[in-house]
């Protein structure tokens, strides 16, 4: 390799905000995998000037500043309604709201229900990391039984505590024909990616709902090195939480 080749720099997606990179997330974080996927479908689809996006609080709120794209910072659990009302307001504007499981699953899960249950128009991108990442790694809606968090140290106890979340299979469940719902994980970045794109391609044919959970990693709040990382995504993880497509709009004859 060249000295030329070893200086050139990293080829980034065209609507990254690059003042605000490199990125604010932990080293491990599967957040910065599913936003590069997100950048570069919008990229590969030629949307960036047509995309709103909305960050929810918690982890997702350090993206709010990630593209060089229209963005607002919603309160924690709200950001599902607000890209709800801008897309009414504009229905050319490609909305897209993205949460983590706290604020899609908790405080936020009636917005999920009840936009899901219209069939708005509208992308959700929800990272599952099976705990409340920004605050310290308390148990969330989505903790897997036995895991230790914060809240549950002798591990979560589904007696008291219900089961884990299942969101693509709930939104599957109650939206209207037109819907897209998909469950990725940051294991499989290209199959990832090909679900966020379908996610933005059934918003922009105007056919419904479209969501896509993605499964990712929080080292700093499981407190485990790179191989137990990745073990936990895809064996304990997408053991519980399985990957693929639930819910596909029929294609047009």
């Amino acid at each position: 390799m060249s000295v030329e080749e070893k200086s050139l720099p990293p080829k980034l997606p065209k609507s990254y905000r690059l003042e605000s990179k490199p990125h604010k997330f932990c080293p491990g974080c599967g957040h910065g995998s599913v936003l590069r996927a997100i950048a570069e479908s919008i990229d590969e689809l030629g949307i960036q000037d047509k995309v709103v996006y909305g960050c929810d609080i918690g982890c997702s709120l350090l993206s709010w500043d990630f593209f060089n794209v229209d963005s607002v910072q919603a309160h924690h659990g709200r950001t599902t309604p607000v890209i709800t009302g801008i897309k009414r307001a504009n229905p050319e504007v490609i909305g897209i709201a993205y949460m983590g499981d706290g604020g899609g699953y908790a405080i936020g899960s009636q917005h999920l229900v009840n936009a899901a249950n219209r069939n708005e128009k509208i992308t959700v991108f929800l990272v599952n990391n099976a705990n409340y990442g920004m605050t310290g790694g308390q148990m969330a809606p989505t903790t897997l039984p036995s895991q230790k968090t914060e809240t549950s140290p002798y591990g979560r106890d589904v007696e008291l505590t219900g089961q884990p979340f299942l969101g693509p299979e709930m939104v599957a469940a109650i939206t209207s024909e037109g819907a897209y719902v998909a469950r990725g994980t940051v294991s499989n970045y290209i199959q990832m990616k090909k679900y966020v794109k379908k996610a933005l391609e059934n918003q922009m044919a105007g056919k419904g709902f479209s969501f896509v959970e993605i499964l990712a990693g929080c080292p700093t709040n499981w407190r485990t090195d790179a191989k137990s990382t990745w073990s936990y995504i895809e064996n304990d993880m997408a053991n519980y939480f399985k990957v693929g497509e639930y819910k596909v709009p029929a294609k047009e004859e």
